[in-house]
């Protein structure tokens, strides 16, 4: 990272925006929103999903126009026809849902579309030996030349971040930067942030990750149905007030469901050793032993690379184990395949919805149905009407937000995204379900309301299990908190453990704050 022009005027205003609504037709996304990113210094913006943020990113970033009001940068009016043109006056941003090529490796992803140039064409070594220093940069050992598909999604999220910071941009907006990454990763992110600040580069930062927010932010901006609901620097709030202009009041994630009796074993993994899906010759899970009950729910926590996904993904018939068996019921269903364990009752929803759980070119209802699509279809004709019925009932049971079964899914926000993934596993009537980060880039309200649906699904005789790098979410509605670390359960809590029992166990340092 090059030294960019620190300035010693912190209360200098960079970028503003003023008066700034958007609209599609009669949806108002923003409704005059103000506020003001200060040089050197983090602003971050809260809110639920749905509430503007995104919106307002793009028109700051240059992706879409503001329908009525003013972007101001360094005191002047300005207007971006796309984003290079705002890359272009030093204005870049790291998306949430990652804009990688899977098929091209870390390098050219880094500088794809602006690649460095000699006489005889693209100076590659000069791009590689950038792309280990970025690396350097941020704590990371991976190749240049490895293609991004073979790295873990933190990893892929590592990547995203290193490209944006290779552009020496003086306003560096983050949406949700953290959302798949590990402890240790967040801390050498935040290290990188105060740097950039201390050379003087502005943050705007997105996240749902509130606790963690509060760590590096110095003013906050809190959006709700796309008005600014409240401005103030840190030392003025807490997570009470953030929560309370995100959603009106303060509430908790739920506690874990009771007045009901819980059944027989409906899974049981005995002994299950899953080797390391990139062939690197050891075992990212190692002879682990685990069952959940019906209307049980087991919360499975533990740190970036703890074997927690693969984990769910052998038990859910996506990769394979080389030891050990699942018993799904008091059947063995080792080695099948994931469309036979949903047909016997056990389903997944995956960590990274958009890339295994979301058909982008399907709508609302087509998503919704697509893995029920056996209970209305014969042969070569689908019952229609079965299905609509199917979509409809998805819809209510599972609280989505959407204009109606033939809209986008695209169209929906991050929250309700989730909702349908999880609505069309459930729409499958499963005795298991597995979970894989439930609560990945979505806000608190929309995170209560997939734990409340969990809870619900439980008492009616659903077994859950669900992973989380949250301590926070592990205290919410489990029964039960399994910790692993390296491959292995290091310990089994009740749902009366503390934050720092449950890290202490999953080998992360704990940090008084």
């Amino acid at each position: 990272m090059s030294e960019v022009g620190a300035s010693s005027h912190k209360d200098e205003v960079v970028l503003a925006a003023r008066n700034v609504a958007k609209a599609y037709g009669n949806i108002h996304a923003l409704k005059g929103v103000n506020f003001d990113i200060h040089r050197g210094q983090v602003t971050t913006l809260f809110g639920e999903n749905g509430a503007g943020k995104s919106t307002l990113m793009k028109i700051l970033s240059g992706v879409i126009p503001p329908t009525s009001g003013e972007i101001i940068l360094d005191g002047q009016p300005i207007s971006f026809a796309s984003s290079s043109q705002a890359r272009d006056h030093g204005i870049s941003i790291i998306h949430q849902e990652l804009s990688l090529a899977p098929n091209m490796n870390v390098r050219d992803n880094i500088f794809m579309g602006r690649e460095i140039m000699m006489a005889t064409g693209v100076d590659f070594a000069e791009e590689e030996r950038q792309t280990r220093l970025l690396m350097q940069d941020l704590e990371e050992d991976i190749d240049p030349l490895t293609p991004v598909e073979e790295l873990r999604l933190g990893q892929q999220q590592i990547v995203e971040i290193a490209r944006a910071l290779s552009v020496n941009s003086r306003i560096l907006i983050m949406d949700e930067p953290t959302s798949a990454l590990s402890a240790s990763e967040v801390e050498v992110l935040f290290k990188v942030i105060r740097d950039l600040n201390s050379r003087g580069v502005s943050i705007v930062y997105i996240s749902h990750h509130l606790e963690e927010a509060l760590q590096i932010t110095n003013h906050a901006v809190v959006l709700r149905d796309g008005a600014m609901t409240a401005y103030a620097e840190r030392k003025e709030i807490d997570l009470e007030w953030i929560v309370r202009h995100m959603v009106g009041d303060n509430f908790d994630l739920g506690s874990p469901p009771t007045g009901y009796d819980k059944g027989g074993v409906a899974l049981s993994i005995e002994g299950i050793t899953v080797p390391d899906p990139a062939g690197a010759g050891y075992s990212v899970v190692d002879g682990l032993s685990l069952s959940v009950r019906e209307g049980e729910i087991v919360c499975i926590y533990g740190l970036m690379g703890a074997g927690r996904t693969e984990l769910l993904e052998c038990v859910a018939g996506r990769l394979r184990s080389t030891a050990g068996k699942v018993v799904l019921k008091g059947r063995d269903v080792t080695g099948q395949s994931i469309s036979e364990c949903i047909r016997d009752g056990l389903v997944l929803v995956p960590e990274d919805r958009q890339r295994d759980g979301l058909v982008q070119t399907m709508t609302v209802g087509r998503n919704l149905s697509l893995a029920s699509i056996g209970a209305f279809t014969k042969g070569l004709f689908t019952s229609f009407s079965r299905e609509a019925g199917l979509v409809t009932d998805s819809i209510r049971k599972v609280h989505i937000k959407t204009d109606g079964a033939g809209a986008a899914i695209g169209s929906l926000s991050g929250g309700n995204q989730q909702k349908v993934v999880i609505g069309k596993m459930l729409a499958t009537q499963p005795d298991v379900i597995l979970l894989d980060e439930p609560s990945r880039g979505i806000d608190i309200g929309a995170k209560a309301e997939v734990f409340k649906l969990l809870a619900e699904r439980a008492k009616q005789g659903l077994a859950v299990i669900y992973t989380t790098s949250e301590v926070g979410e592990c205290l919410s509605i489990a029964h039960r908190i399994i910790v692993m670390r390296r491959g292995r359960i290091s310990a089994e809590f009740g749902p009366d453990v503390t934050k720092e029992q449950i890290m202490a166990a999953s080998g992360e340092a704990v940090v008084a704050h």
